[in-house]
């Protein structure tokens, strides 16, 4: 029994970086604080205890991360630091040897962080300070969702993954795939919904492998999400294309609340390099995923992950890749520089890509990208379409996003935030990231 007492007028403050899925399982860690006593610091006060949700899915991941848990230190001395996440599962005794580190907990215990606080009392010790299971024993799964001032949720169904690409260390830091149930995941949206949320995405390490731990399937809990009252709009987040399946293709596009907006990873264009990174498709199965999509769902917007330079792509295997996703009816691309990760089985490929080639590739990419976005923003000017607007940053104009993920600017009216409305979407703003309303 956690004797809350202890905790009594303390503050916490928060720190998250990486996925969507990290900030979701920092705003239950917030929650089940703010229960137990712990209420989160305000502007200008010095917190009793921070928690940093990190994230390891680069080099230059795990050296922000770094930075961040020296900064947050510095800017609450005395504080007792927690650090959590993908970096910490992985490497918990270098952070442990970060100064002013109090706590490092991994991926089975940090849903559980009061278990591990205790009375919040430094310890010299780096071996006492760390908590973390094997990744082969991280079986737990709690539902976490993300809310604040936002509009849009996100709401985690799934963790851990199963594929064990060979570039990829995700399995090790969080596990194996595992869900919650289709039951429970509705009551989270109802939740939401009696809160005045609108907008929920759906978030997890490999979202379409959902029902490993309840012999339930993605779709399955697709169908029931979609009969929730009061949820204006669902997300489906980074699904793998050998896992969107024609079933739930068809359903989205008939659907009354999912959004016709899919996020689905490639990474390479090559079916060559897709092999060496023992991804489960090939270029083949991802055309025919993005030629489904449009012809039921003409307007979808489909965001695209790539990775460059990793082992093994050649200058002529990545020229595939670019001329591949040119030929593709897509929408944006994400682009991530390969980084090498200890541990994985990419290393004992021998072709690698010097820094100066990665950069080059990556601006590519990200060259087309700009004109996939600027093309498909085109094609929707002189729509009518509904945008749910969302509460604007100091000093910066209101925006929003239609269904089929449109970013909409207009003047300030407090009375839209969280409100759908109808327009005709116009040309861009001066930034050109928007379009305004005609």
């Amino acid at each position: 029994m956690i004797d809350n007492s202890i905790f009594e007028n303390k503050k916490a403050a928060y720190f998250t970086l990486g996925c969507k899925l990290n900030f979701a399982e920092t705003s239950s860690i917030g929650k089940l604080l703010a229960e137990n006593g712990i209420r989160k610091a305000r502007a200008g006060e010095i917190a009793d205890v921070c928690i940093i949700n990190t994230c390891s899915v680069t080099e230059l991941a795990d050296k922000k991360c770094r930075q961040a848990i020296r900064k947050i230190s510095r800017r609450n001395p005395g504080s007792f630091v927690v650090v959590t996440g993908c970096y910490a599962q992985l490497k918990p005794e270098e952070i442990a040897s970060i100064p002013d580190v109090d706590l490092v907990i991994g991926a089975q215990e940090k849903l559980n962080i009061l278990d591990y606080i205790g009375d919040m009392k430094k310890s010299d010790s780096e071996e006492g300070k760390i908590v973390t299971s094997k990744f082969k024993d991280i079986r737990s799964f709690q539902p976490s969702c993300s809310s604040g001032d936002r509009t849009r949720y996100f709401l985690k169904v799934q963790d851990g993954c199963d594929y064990f690409c060979s570039y990829c260390t995700i399995p090790m830091a969080r596990g194996r795939s595992r869900n919650g149930s289709v039951a429970d995941l509705v009551k989270q949206a109802e939740n939401v919904a009696a809160q005045g949320g609108k907008e929920i995405v759906l978030t997890g390490v490999n979202i379409g492998d959902f029902g490993k731990t309840t012999g339930e399937t993605f779709f399955d809990l697709v169908k029931a999400l979609d009969e929730v009252e009061g949820i204006e709009r669902y997300r489906i987040s980074s699904i793998e294309p050998d896992l969107l399946t024609d079933e739930i293709i068809e359903f989205v596009a008939s659907s009354r609340r999912f959004a016709p907006h899919f996020h689905i990873p490639l990474q390479s264009g090559s079916d060559e390099v897709l092999k060496l990174m023992q991804r489960h498709y090939d270029t083949a199965l991802f055309r025919h995923k993005i030629e489904k999509i449009k012809s039921v769902m003409p307007d979808c917007f489909i965001g695209v992950d790539v990775i460059v330079g990793v082992r093994g792509e050649t200058e002529e295997l990545f020229d595939e890749t670019l001329n591949f996703i040119r030929s593709l009816d897509i929408s944006q691309l994400h682009v991530f520089t390969y980084s090498e990760r200890p541990g994985t089985m990419a290393l004992k490929i021998e072709h690698t890509v010097d820094t100066k080639e990665k950069h080059r590739r990556s601006q590519a990419i990200l060259e087309l990208s700009e004109e996939k976005l600027k093309a498909f923003y085109n094609s929707q000017i002189g729509k009518k379409v509904k945008v749910l607007f969302e509460k604007p940053g100091k000093g910066k104009p209101m925006h929003g996003f239609t269904e089929n993920y449109v970013r909409v600017e207009i003047q300030n009216d407090p009375s839209l935030v969280n409100q759908s409305t109808e327009l005709i979407l116009g040309g861009f703003n001066e930034t050109g990231d928007s379009l305004l309303p005609a």
